[in-house]
């Protein structure tokens, strides 16, 4: 393909959305005229705060659920200027009891390498999508249990099917992540970016030597989770990001599911424990920007875990980067109004534990939050609020 882009310098105005960007727009400039992508897609790529590079680019044809990437044959190049928000990320709703999708461009490196364009499926931050999270043991598809099928609201009325689920990363192989996108639902990949334990053998993870091994050889164990058999993580490392990266696109992306969980993802807080490291609030959305610039780049969204407990503004700093957010007891704990900047443009789901439904089911019926009771060892079984 014959690429070609020009370096387009814009007004701070506020023209044409970046999520109207779309195969087949005709864009103006002023009085220079207009061009056409014609056929295909088009990609907005940053160049500073205030220019970007418009492009016509190939793509892939992966449709499935609440998400769609078109592939398009190679086109003449066109570019354009408008007056737009610089920002290289487009969301559009593709339906609302699917999800939405999220599209990005990667701009071309520096070798001169074709941008590339990653779409991924985000949970709809509105319809409340019927959930289970059940994360003690690998998913056995034909346990009602399991599946969080056939059960009621906490109201007594029925309750409809889980469409979302989220289960462990390293325990379900892919034909179950498979089984799940046939039945039409979603997957989320649950995994610990905070902690690590020595859960797995290398022969269910597939590596000559287990993630705990290699962070454990690498010296980036801290001190012992409280009531648990793991080790925090030193997030600053740079080891240790390769080693969650590597298992986060072993486990996860190549297994096809749709979205990560990060558990102990806000360590630096405090909340669970001194970690034996110095680690800051800006350590950690470090860390974390460049563990979900990561599974955006692979496809997959970003469930943010408890970003509440550390009570601070953590939360609503990484709100522009999550798809979603899951959180623990904020109930029981408080801590829900931490989340409000996420109501009504994220996807909440909390998993209560040891209150009655009916003392905080209305509560998150009325502010938008998906609420659920569910077993503290996640084995299986849900009371869903709705």
């Amino acid at each position: 393909m014959v690429l070609c882009s020009v370096l387009l310098f814009v007004g701070l105005g506020y023209g044409v959305a970046a999520g109207d960007v779309m195969p087949g727009l005709t864009m103006q400039s002023g009085d220079t005229g207009q061009v056409t992508c014609s056929g295909g897609s088009l990609s907005v790529a940053n160049r500073s705060r205030t220019s970007f590079d418009v492009r016509c680019t190939p793509g892939r044809d992966h449709s499935r659920g609440g998400w769609t990437s078109q592939g398009i044959a190679p086109t003449s190049d066109s570019t354009a200027t408008t007056s737009v928000p610089v920002n290289s990320t487009t969301t559009t709703t593709s339906d609302p009891a699917e999800g939405t999708t999220t599209t990005t461009t990667n701009p071309a490196s520096t070798d001169g390498s074709t941008p590339t364009q990653t779409t991924w499926w985000s949970p709809s931050p509105t319809s409340n999508d019927p959930w289970q999270w059940e994360i003690d043991h690998p998913l056995n598809l034909q346990s009602p249990s399991d599946m969080g099928t056939g059960v009621d609201t906490y109201t007594g009325a029925p309750a409809p099917d889980p469409t979302i689920y989220d289960i462990d990363g390293i325990e379900n192989p892919q034909s179950t992540v498979t089984a799940l996108h046939a039945m039409g639902d979603h997957a989320i990949c649950y995994v610990e970016v905070g902690t690590a334990g020595d859960y797995y053998s290398a022969a269910a993870e597939g590596l000559a030597t287990t993630y705990f091994g290699q962070l454990q050889a690498a010296g980036v164990l801290g001190n012992k989770l409280s009531g648990y058999p793991e080790y925090f993580l030193n997030i600053a490392s740079p080891t240790t990001v390769a080693i969650i990266e590597s298992m986060i696109g072993q486990q996860c992306a190549a297994k096809g599911f749709d979205a990560v969980e990060t558990d102990l993802d806000e360590t630096y807080s405090g909340s669970d424990g001194a970690t034996g490291f110095p680690l800051t609030k800006s350590d950690e959305e470090q860390y974390m920007t460049t563990l979900a610039n990561y599974m955006h780049s692979l496809g997959m969204g970003w469930i943010i875990k408890n970003p509440d407990d550390t009570g601070d503004s953590f939360a609503a700093d990484m709100e522009p980067l999550a798809d979603g957010v899951l959180s623990e007891q904020c109930n029981e704990n408080s801590t829900c109004g931490l989340l409000k900047s996420y109501l009504g443009k994220k996807a909440i789901f909390n998993a209560e534990y040891n209150l009655s439904p009916s003392d905080f089911c209305p509560s998150d019926n009325a502010s938008g939050i998906n609420g659920a009771k569910f077993d503290v060892s996640l084995s299986g079984g849900r009371i869903p609020c709705q």
